[in-house]
């Protein structure tokens, strides 16, 4: 019976002593503080991905390898998806606030809203309701995260993201507000790809990045 107890005991004491591994909460989530300055001309995805790149390292954050949620079109054949480019999660902004445990949660029920769509230093992105609204993201993609089928007449992409003048962009609404659409990544298409038609409709070419890893 003594031993059976001690048994039970030391199992007890080397579970206390196991090693717990805790979630990694860092930053692995945000909406660029500023666009490329170029309305829809982001350097097209790999400009895109380096802008995230630099905004974040600018940050503080270190080892982790960043893309943008950005689809692009093709011509005959469905383009690059946004959420095959961003890995698999779980993705935290930069308070540490859990966004969504993985791609299908991402894109059923996120936890993006104005309060947790935060920038790369943890700042609110203006909103409906604030001046200037920039509630606008770009992401060129469909409600899933998926790129939209072989080219139409009709540029969703912004020239995958390489025209500041033709063209358009789908964007979505960080902020869940704006004309009854609360899509955070596929709320109405841009007016044009300039900054300046982007500003119109409620943005400033801001983009939400993720890290990979």
């Amino acid at each position: 019976m003594k031993r059976s107890i001690l048994f039970t005991l030391g199992l007890a004491v080397a579970a206390v002593n196991l090693p717990i591994h805790a979630q990694d909460t860092s930053m692995s989530f945000f909406i660029t503080s500023v666009g490329s300055g170029k309305g829809g001309d982001l350097g097209g995805l790999e400009g895109a991905d380096a802008h995230c790149t630099k905004l974040a390292e600018a940050a503080g954050s270190e080892g982790k390898t960043w893309a943008a949620y950005l689809s692009t079109q093709e011509e005959g054949k469905r383009g690059v998806s946004a959420r095959d480019r961003i890995g698999n999660g779980p993705w935290h902004n930069a308070k540490g606030e859990l966004i969504a445990k993985d791609l299908d949660e991402l894109h059923i029920s996120p936890n993006i809203v104005k309060t947790t769509a935060l920038d790369e230093s943890g700042n609110l992105v203006n909103g409906r309701g604030d001046k200037p609204n920039q509630h606008d993201i770009l992401t060129g993609t469909m409600s899933d995260g998926t790129a939209y089928f072989p080219r139409e007449t009709e540029d969703r992409t912004c020239s995958n993201w390489t025209s500041s003048g033709v063209g358009s962009a789908t964007v979505g609404h960080h902020d869940r507000h704006g004309g009854g659409n609360t899509s955070w990544n596929a709320a109405h298409n841009s007016r044009g790809c300039s900054q300046e038609d982007l500003t119109k409709t409620g943005g400033s070419g801001l983009f939400m990045c993720f890290a990979t890893n």
